[in-house]
């Protein structure tokens, strides 16, 4: 036998795509189990020619789900983030886009029960990452996860069925603190030319926010744009494995290029302004409350993680953070739930988001996704 197979469902939860797998059919050891996402995949090659991934982050994806023994939860599932042309397994963080996936999933694979007459199905997950529990709307039609709809997600062509996902105190899942670093921290090395500020927020992943500015960059410029600026790329890098070390996420810059290259992640942030998407299409200033862009895994995001946008939707409305500063937001702190409007390279999308009582820290963060199984069968791995 030069192969064996395991069963395998592939799904599209917004903007991303990962293999999707029970708990119960994956081998216990964990490097077994590493061994069959990392083919499964194929993050030995950079174009991943030799498994499901498609070279990019947001492609390059794993999710194991299993029945949940705890009270008043539904289902445990743990997110991996994979590699590209490197041997990584990352479990640090997780995907905001994929929770709506995950929802489907639970529906789909009658992991809840779920009648032919239901509208919608309330599912209650914990995200094993974050050690956050999340509720998951998703739409039921003849007790299947519903595809077809009228929301029209930026970064897809297609309308679907809407999913609703929402995290309830998302912060300090990694650090124990929402911003380990303060509103804002100044970084500083021997070796810079200049100083940067930035804001670390831990709310559903991990993410730093630097200005546009401060790069030396408008913050729209395209991919291609981007990719091609290896100074700004590597300072970049620099500053994320710089503030990962300062949040006692990691002990050193190496540990966090080698052992948790996918978070923290890194964005840069800019105030409101006019700007053309990846499509060519017009957006404008008084469209939107803030204008960023991502990185992850050292590559430009094509649009931007699910993840990020509940990160930054947090990040805008909790008082001094540099994208506050930046954003329509500033000095507006206020109880209820509030719409942040974020731009970004493929367009502008709308994120929930609501401070706690005392103004101090976010009460919830909340995002519209759309969902569908794309396959299921068996994935083959190479025996090694």
């Amino acid at each position: 036998m030069t192969q064996f197979s395991i069963p395998c469902s592939v799904y599209r939860g917004g903007t991303s795509r990962g293999l999707f797998f029970h708990k119960r059919d994956l081998p216990g050891d964990m490097e077994k189990m590493n061994r069959i996402f990392l083919s499964g995949i194929d993050a030995y090659n950079l174009s991943q020619i030799d498994g499901l991934g498609s070279g990019t982050s947001h492609t390059s994806k794993v999710v194991v789900i299993a029945p949940s023994s705890a009270a008043e939860v539904d289902i445990d599932y743990t997110f991996f983030q994979i590699g590209i042309g490197r041997e990584v397994v990352d479990d640090n963080g997780t995907c905001g886009n994929l929770m709506a996936a995950v929802g489907a999933f639970a529906v789909n694979e009658k992991l809840i029960s779920v009648s032919d007459h239901q509208q919608h199905a309330d599912v209650v997950v914990y995200n094993t990452n974050m050690k956050k529990k999340i509720g998951i709307r998703v739409p039921v039609q003849n007790g299947e996860a519903k595809v077809n709809g009228d929301f029209l997600m930026p970064g897809l062509v297609n309308e679907g069925a809407a999913y609703q996902v929402n995290i309830l105190t998302p912060g300090g899942g990694k650090t124990g603190r929402t911003l380990p670093l303060g509103e804002i921290f100044t970084m500083e090395k021997p070796n810079w030319e200049k100083s940067y500020e930035l804001t670390f927020v831990d709310a559903v992943n991990p993410f730093i926010y630097v200005r546009s500015e401060d790069l030396g960059i408008r913050g729209t410029e395209n991919n291609q744009e981007l990719s091609a600026d290896t100074n700004v790329m590597e300072r970049l890098e620099a500053i994320r494995s710089e503030a990962a070390v300062q949040s006692g996420m990691v002990a050193t810059v190496e540990e966090a290029r080698q052992k948790s290259p996918a978070v923290p992640k890194i964005a840069f942030v800019a105030e409101p302004h006019d700007y053309f998407t990846a499509a060519k299409k017009r957006i404008k200033r008084e469209d939107v409350d803030i204008v960023a862009r991502m990185i992850s895994m050292e590559r430009v995001h094509r649009t931007f993680a699910g993840s990020g946008l509940l990160n930054l939707a947090a990040a805008v409305l909790l008082p001094g953070t540099l994208p506050n500063r930046l954003s329509r937001f500033y000095q507006r702190a206020e109880k209820g739930e509030k719409i942040i409007r974020i731009g970004h390279a493929e367009g502008i999308v709308e994120v929930r988001a609501a401070l706690t009582e005392d103004l101090t820290d976010i009460a919830y963060v909340g995002l519209t996704r759309t969902a569908r199984k794309i396959m299921k069968g068996e994935l083959f791995i190479p025996v090694k």
